[in-house]
């Protein structure tokens, strides 16, 4: 079974260079990067567990006990739904917008909306976490919020970009390309 949201587009690959837009169908939504390996990581582990847990679900089915193997069911399912939602966290774009899908929250700005993306130098959370370090960040100026008022769309030391730099350029630069398509038109 393909899974669309956990690898990135291939054009996107082969259009580096150019940062052409490739797509027949741009009204797909599409991550324009692949997702780093600390979040593929996560995820694999949030699997793993989750197997475990429903083994344990089946031995605790077969002595009998099915109330709490209905509970260990119901937290495998939870731990299957966190991990394919952790793979989709990310920024998606599309001929309608760009969406910043987070684990509880998406929001979505029309290009309409949107003023600029650009890349700045800014102190970036790592990993998410409170601490932040210098790095860099890309971030969406919008008509309708204050631009403190909005979220860094990536950053250098996110998950999907920790220790790869190029990649974040890269990410960064699509992005960019779809913003200046989109904003024109």
């Amino acid at each position: 079974m393909p899974l669309p949201f956990l690898t990135a587009d291939r054009a996107f690959d082969e259009a580096a260079d150019d940062l052409a837009l490739p797509f027949d169908d741009r009204d797909a939504w599409r991550r324009p990067y692949r997702p780093g390996p600390w979040r593929v990581g996560a995820a694999a582990l949030i699997l793993l567990l989750a197997s475990y847990v429903l083994v344990a679900a089946v031995i605790m089915a077969l002595t009998g006990t099915l109330p709490a193997a209905a509970a260990c069911l119901g937290g495998a399912l939870v731990a299957i739904l966190c991990a394919l939602r952790l793979l989709r966290v990310g920024v998606w774009v599309s001929a309608r917008g760009l969406r910043r899908v987070g684990f509880f929250v998406t929001r979505t700005a029309p290009w309409q909306q949107v003023v600029a993306v650009r890349t700045v130098q800014q102190p970036v959370r790592w990993l998410g976490l409170p601490r932040t370090v210098q790095g860099q960040a890309l971030l969406l100026v919008r008509n309708d919020r204050a631009p403190d008022d909005v979220p860094a769309l990536l950053t250098t030391h996110n998950a999907d970009f920790l220790a790869r730099g190029e990649a974040f350029d890269h990410a960064a630069d699509a992005v960019e390309a779809w913003a200046d398509e989109y904003r024109r038109g």
